[in-house]
């Protein structure tokens, strides 16, 4: 009697839908953290490879160069992994969004994907290249800088808002391109450059090392600048985000994100100078991390700015709960196969030939 009770039970919540994840998950809300986490994740691990092929050409000498190529070689092209996973999650979980966002801002996002090829072509060009060198470091180093300029004015487009109506883009072909996008643009091109910087002094040793030292300390102070004029430009812009910020008790919950960053930009400047290797690197990840949050805690709850909410742009559930299926299987292995990489080719870069994997 109780075996045929339980086989009853199963049968009617199987039919009711309570095996699959939309009957006890909140798939909007796992989908808009999964998009979002991916890409930070991009932001940071592509950052710093796109920061290196930004310091480039200043490098004090073809050494130097090689060694900076030798330090990205085995991670640059799987960092761009969650860029893939970022914008395929957007189109899969919220094509509301998608269909919304991609006519906003195709040109920044072609120029952005052409940087991105472009750098692919010369990173690898750059090996065979024997007279020809030098315009493959400058192919690399243009490549990378229109990928990060591209990257931080659709970043400074996004948080001024994307008009929207009914279910379409209402806006013009040139929207994006505006004072404070370009000026957000310029500001992720220093972020990457320290980044960039960072990376290679816990990865290099000698005049690279010092050399790097020194373009961290610049970008550093760079960055500084612009995370206070950002901070404080996006209150006075928006009326929401404004209320959000310096409203009671708000202000009180929310100041710790501020004043970590002020602390962060202190320990970076201070490690750099005392000599440390590798603790400037994960506190630039830090420091995006706070400025990725900010951003983050201003958008909530939309998808697009500020006409759409994640929940209103989903997909259906049955939909989210397949592909979250299909996630829960294949992230932890891409986290994995990334992890080992990182471990395999830890400590500093060798005399080797980077194009043969070599450390």
């Amino acid at each position: 009697m109780v075996r045929m009770l339980t086989v009853a039970m199963l049968r009617q919540k199987k039919e009711a839908g309570m095996f699959s994840f939309e009957g006890f998950l909140d798939l909007a809300l796992i989908w808009y953290g999964l998009i979002a986490v991916a890409i930070f994740f991009y932001v940071l691990l592509d950052g710093f490879d796109l920061g290196v092929g930004i310091l480039f050409p200043f490098a004090p000498t073809d050494q130097c160069r090689d060694s900076m190529m030798r330090s990205i070689a085995p991670f640059w092209d799987g960092n761009e992994t969650w860029l893939v996973l970022g914008g395929g999650g957007l189109l899969a979980a919220f094509p509301l969004a998608y269909a919304v966002i991609m006519p906003a801002f195709y040109i920044p996002v072609i120029l952005m994907l052409l940087g991105l090829i472009f750098r692919g072509i010369a990173f690898e060009f750059r090996f065979k290249a024997g007279r020809f060198r030098q315009v493959w470091d400058y192919s690399f180093h243009f490549g990378s800088l229109l990928a990060a300029l591209m990257q931080g004015i659709i970043v400074g487009a996004f948080v001024q808002g994307i008009e929207v109506s009914g279910r379409s883009y209402a806006g013009g072909s040139f929207d994006w391109l505006n004072a404070y996008s370009l000026m957000t643009g310029v500001a992720v091109i220093f972020g990457y450059a320290l980044l960039g910087a960072t990376w290679v002094v816990m990865k290099t040793e000698g005049q690279t090392q010092q050399w790097a030292r020194q373009s961290a300390s610049y970008a550093l102070c760079y960055q500084a600048l612009f995370l206070a004029i950002v901070s404080v430009s996006m209150p006075i812009m928006n009326a929401d985000i404004r209320e959000l910020w310096f409203s009671l008790p708000n202000f009180f919950f929310l100041l710790p994100i501020p004043m970590i960053s002020l602390v962060l930009l202190i320990s970076i400047w201070r490690d750099l100078h005392a000599g440390r290797e590798c603790r400037p690197f994960f506190l630039s990840f830090g420091l995006f991390l706070t400025g990725y949050l900010g951003i983050a805690i201003s958008m909530w709850p939309y998808v697009v700015p500020f006409g759409i909410t994640f929940r209103e742009a989903a997909a259906a559930p049955s939909s989210q709960s397949l592909m979250l299926a299909g996630t829960a299987v294949l992230l932890p292995v891409i986290l994995g196969y990334m992890g080992y990489v990182y471990y395999i080719f830890r400590g500093k870069v060798g005399r080797e030939s980077c194009h043969e994997g070599t450390y």
